[in-house]
């Protein structure tokens, strides 16, 4: 069984092919700057044809998609209805779900009767229960304009806690483990008997964790104090808390491995602003549950930096510590054969 993996980004399409007999990758390419989506997937089915498979042969393709608000909770057969909710969605997702939606329909245009799957980040995280997702609001602005915790990151979640099941042999609906996505993106997730029961991201992938350019956690007064005495608009503080915060804006850099390479006093309190934020939010969830299996480290900082890790690690009473490799493309192809 051959399936596709999609993942489209504004300027940008990431494709790879799995045989899922065995789960072997057959091909992969990342284009990036692309002018159409079209293109480049025409693009990819011309580098296709050059090691003889057929892009319209392929038993079905599976598309990333950020947002999928409190409806799909699993991988989702494309239909017209799908798109129009997706589309609908963007107003939660508007850097991330249309984007996604350009490659759903790319695909469609190119070839209209292959099967399409949407996978959306937020599916694992509709587990979480009530008093977890709901923020402090007037209850209406949920019930009006679902404004909520949604989370991110789940197709990476939810990969990680299969994996250490199968490391810790325990069945999936009886792991309880901190799970750490750490890389330009953070978030970190509760989950409990297999299952999201908390996590750091929320409403939009800004909240939780200092992340490379996002602020993470702060308080909100903040923003209205800066647009009240400096005239900020809502285009400006969005660049500010999503573009420029975060590791960045203490220290000017937002790539972990310049700032462990530097010596400077701003680089070295970005680094302990962030390992504080992530030993908070870890001591947290750890009260939220009864016990913890293991910590599990994943994403290119949780994977490659061993001096992060034992930072965020010491002291922490936890058994079993795993760096454990995501790898979001296959679990999107689990998902579509597997549904679940």
């Amino acid at each position: 069984m051959k399936l596709a993996v999609i993942n489209s980004g504004s300027s940008s399409l990431k494709f790879k092919l799995f045989d899922m007999d065995d789960e072997s990758v057959v091909y992969e390419i990342n284009l990036e700057e692309i002018d159409s989506h079209v293109d480049a997937l025409n693009k990819v089915i011309e580098e296709l044809k050059k090691i003889g498979i057929s892009f319209y042969d392929l038993d079905a393709v599976g598309h990333r998609v950020v947002h999928g608000g409190e409806k799909f909770d699993k991988a989702t057969l494309v239909t017209d209805e799908v798109i129009k909710e997706i589309d609908r969605l963007s107003l939660l997702a508007p850097l991330h779900n249309p984007a996604n939606l350009q490659g759903i329909i790319s695909v469609s245009h190119i070839a209209p009767n292959l099967k399409q799957y949407a996978i959306f980040d937020t599916a694992f995280h509709t587990t979480m229960p009530e008093e977890a997702y709901m923020y402090a609001l007037p209850y209406e602005m949920y019930e009006k304009y679902g404004i909520r915790r949604y989370g991110f990151h789940g197709t990476s979640h939810f990969y990680i806690a299969k994996e250490a099941a199968k490391k810790l042999n325990k069945p999936l609906d009886e792991l309880n483990i901190i799970s750490m996505h750490l890389g330009n993106g953070e978030s970190i997730c509760a989950i409990e008997n297999g299952k999201s029961i908390d996590t750091s991201m929320g409403f939009t992938p800004l909240e939780g964790l200092v992340m490379g350019t996002r602020s993470g956690d702060i308080d909100p007064a903040i923003v209205l104090y800066l647009q009240r005495t400096l005239g900020y608009d809502v285009n400006e503080m969005d660049n500010i808390l999503n573009k420029k915060s975060g590791l960045k804006g203490i220290c000017g850099k937002s790539d972990v491995r310049e700032i462990l390479a530097s010596d400077d006093e701003k680089s070295k309190l970005a680094l302990d602003m962030m390992v504080r934020r992530v030993r908070k939010y870890v001591g947290a969830y750890m009260s939220l549950m009864q016990r913890v299996d293991a910590l599990v480290f994943t994403g290119g900082i949780g994977e490659h930096s061993e001096y992060i890790r034992d930072r965020i690690a010491k002291n922490i009473s936890v058994k079993n510590i795993f760096v454990i490799d995501t790898n979001e493309e296959l679990e999107i192809a689990r998902q579509i054969i597997y549904k679940k």
